[in-house]
Parts: C-alpha cells; structure tokens; sequence
C-alpha cells in the first residue's frame, strides 16, 4: 500500500504542473483502535474524490474479498518538499528585501497554506509585511509591495477610458501599496477605491 499511495502522490505532483521540481513524502497513520474489522482476504486502497494528497489528508480502505464487505478511511500525511527561500536573520515590518536578507533552500511546501515564494522577483525589492523571523520561509503573504505614500496624503486620481483622461485630487484614507488597492476621499467627501500606479497616482477603474 505504501508504494501504491507514493505513487499516486508524486503523480499529483506531477498533474499540478509547478514551476519547479517538487518530491512528496508520504506517511501512513493508523486506523482507529476502536474498530472491530471483519477478517479480509484482500484489501483495497483507494482515493475519494476530490482528495488531495497534500499534506494531512486520507484514503479509503475497502475489502474487496471478505464475508463481511467493510469501508474505513486511513489518515495520512504528505510533505512536499521543493526549492524555496529562508530568510538569514530576523527582518523588522516594513523592511525593503535584498538578496542577502535570504538563501535557496530545500523547504517542505507543506508545512503552511500560503504558496513558497520561487523566484528572487517574487521577493527582492518588496517590503516585509510583518516582522519576519530568522530561519523563516517566504511565502505569501509575508511580503508586499513598497509603500509610495503615506495615508493623509494628497494623491491624484487618474480614470483613463477610449481616447480621454479625467484627473482630480484626493486624500488617500490608508498607506498607498504599488500595485495594491486604496481608498481615496475627494473634496466632495465622495470616497473612491483605486489601484496604486506610482508614489502621487491612483487609477480608477470605469
């Protein structure tokens, strides 16, 4: 069963078409002490739909051949393991990341929801969202764009259209991330949400 349920992890790996090359472990727990399974000639693994054979997950058990048919579900647990950035030294909030704030590493993809971070573009240049702790993986959510602006600052807001632009000013009502939303307050107290363009423009969409 183990070379069974490997297999159909590194075939899930596959199937995903990540960027990178990844390799999953996998670790088979144990049923529940408490059941009392009718004797079983042979047993048969399988995957229930929509399983996803990502860190903790489970397969089915099934008696195929047996004068009692039986159904369980086995807990396991799958790490996947692939190329990622680890940050060299704890990094304050707000902190603009250089290459040397981190090293490639082999890190487990796994070991937390948010997506590992691959690529240096995906990291070099952006902020720390928070602090950032020695030792840590870069994934999402842990950095963002630079901050342009402060909130209180005057910013124009830009709505571009087939052959015209329309500009007015605005006070922006939070920090202005490139790239990122922010809600902009004209003179006529109106309150517009926009995208970041530069460190004085926020684009509003039509």
């Amino acid at each position: 069963m183990a070379r069974w349920l490997q297999a159909q992890a590194d075939e899930q790996v596959r199937q995903a078409a990540l960027p990178v090359p990844l390799r999953a472990e996998v670790e088979v727990g144990s049923l529940d002490s408490r059941l009392r399974l009718a004797p079983c000639a042979r047993v048969e693994p399988y995957l229930p739909p929509g399983t996803r054979l990502w860190g903790r997950s489970r397969i089915g058990l099934r008696c195929v051949e047996g004068t009692v048919p039986w159904n369980v579900f086995l807990p396991i647990q799958v790490r996947v393991w692939g190329p990622g950035w680890v940050l060299r030294q704890p990094v304050p909030g707000g902190t603009a990341l250089q290459q040397g704030h981190a090293e490639a590493a082999e890190v487990e993809w796994t070991a937390e929801p948010q997506p590992v971070l691959v690529r240096p573009e995906d990291w070099v240049g952006q902020q720390a969202a928070r602090t950032l702790a020695a030792g840590q993986v870069l994934r999402v959510g842990a950095v963002r764009a630079p901050q342009v602006f402060a909130s209180g600052s005057t910013v124009r807001l830009r709505v571009q259209g087939p052959g015209f632009t329309l500009t007015a000013t605005g006070e922006a009502l939070g920090p202005g991330h490139l790239g990122e939303t922010v809600r902009v307050r004209l003179p006529n107290k109106r309150v517009l949400l926009g995208t970041v363009a530069d460190a004085t423009t926020v684009d509003v969409a039509l």
